[in-house]
């Protein structure tokens, strides 16, 4: 982890940053190898890098997953349910069955407490994407 990523995951207070360093560290477990954590605006964030996958639309490495800690919420982006019909509905599927709540946008897992998530499922959807099959995913959605 660099300094930056680690003075943004430090900086946030109380439950919301046990809650906040906990999914980071659940995340990084589970994170297959190939994967970069860089800072996005400080925030931790997992990409392909350029080197490895350098033809992305926007000339930015292909984002996997990123934390940001929003004003009133806590933020989990898993990119591949954004990219893949397929893998949005499983992930949903699967997060029915935990019995939670799901407050979640196209990508944007929202959470304030440790108690609304599934780490489980969490650390099985981040390793179930090598950046290989993240790249499959993001060319077939850019041709769809």
């Amino acid at each position: 982890m660099n300094d930056t990523v680690k003075s943004y995951l430090d900086a946030i207070e109380g439950d919301r940053g046990v809650a906040m360093r906990t999914v980071f560290e659940t995340v990084s477990d589970a994170m297959p190898s190939g994967y970069e954590l860089i800072d996005f605006h400080g925030a931790p964030s997992w990409v392909v890098p350029l080197r490895t996958y350098p033809v992305t639309y926007n000339a930015q490495p292909l984002s996997y997953v990123a934390l940001i800690a929003q004003k009133s919420y806590l933020s989990l982006y898993l990119m591949t349910t954004y990219m893949s019909t397929d893998d949005d509905t499983a992930f949903r599927r699967a997060w029915a069955e935990t019995g939670l709540k799901l407050n979640m946008g196209k990508s944007c897992l929202r959470f304030r407490r440790l108690d609304d998530l599934s780490l489980p499922l969490i650390a099985q959807t981040v390793a179930a994407t090598p950046p290989e099959r993240l790249i499959a995913v993001y060319e077939a959605s850019r041709r769809a």
